[in-house]
């Protein structure tokens, strides 16, 4: 009987570790909408169509954003010695899926958390009549607003 409780008290601890949150090497963790906080501005990311994520390739842990460019910014600001590698996902703005944010298609002109403006699509989504750019694109144009919002300020 008391072989027959450690077994059961193991196969229990088995189970409760193999129920705990995974996400496959590389993806897009699960987001807790409203809770989590963006590394960057400390906002709750609440807007399903322009969160991202960026993973660290070694170690797979994900950090949060509210908008591309907090993401973008983040990885310079801090200076983020992996941000080459970096492997980083982003809402498609209808779907609400994660895609890859460096293959992703970005339309101007939307209102995102941060003001930044770029709404991610997949080549499926994207929408027709409008500008799309791609990433290099987004990250140049993320720069050019932050040095204009500080130029306001002055």
């Amino acid at each position: 009987m008391k072989r027959f409780s450690v077994l059961f008290v193991a196969l229990f601890i088995m189970i409760g570790f193999g129920a705990c949150e995974q996400k496959p090497r590389g993806g897009a963790g699960k987001m807790h909408w409203d809770r989590d906080m963006c590394e960057r501005c400390k906002m709750a990311v609440s807007e399903r169509k322009y969160a991202v994520q960026i993973i660290h390739p070694k170690t797979n842990k994900s950090y949060k954003f509210d908008d591309i460019g907090c993401a973008v910014l983040w990885l310079e600001e801090d200076k983020i010695p992996w941000k080459d590698s970096a492997i980083i996902w982003i809402t498609d703005a209808k779907t609400g899926k994660w895609i890859d944010a460096k293959t992703a298609f970005y339309a101007d002109g939307a209102i995102t958390p941060m003001a930044f403006g770029f709404a991610a699509f997949s080549n499926k989504t994207k929408p027709e009549n409008h500008r799309i750019v791609g990433f290099d694109t987004v990250v140049e144009e993320v720069f050019k607003k932050k040095k204009q919002n500080k130029m306001m300020r002055h």
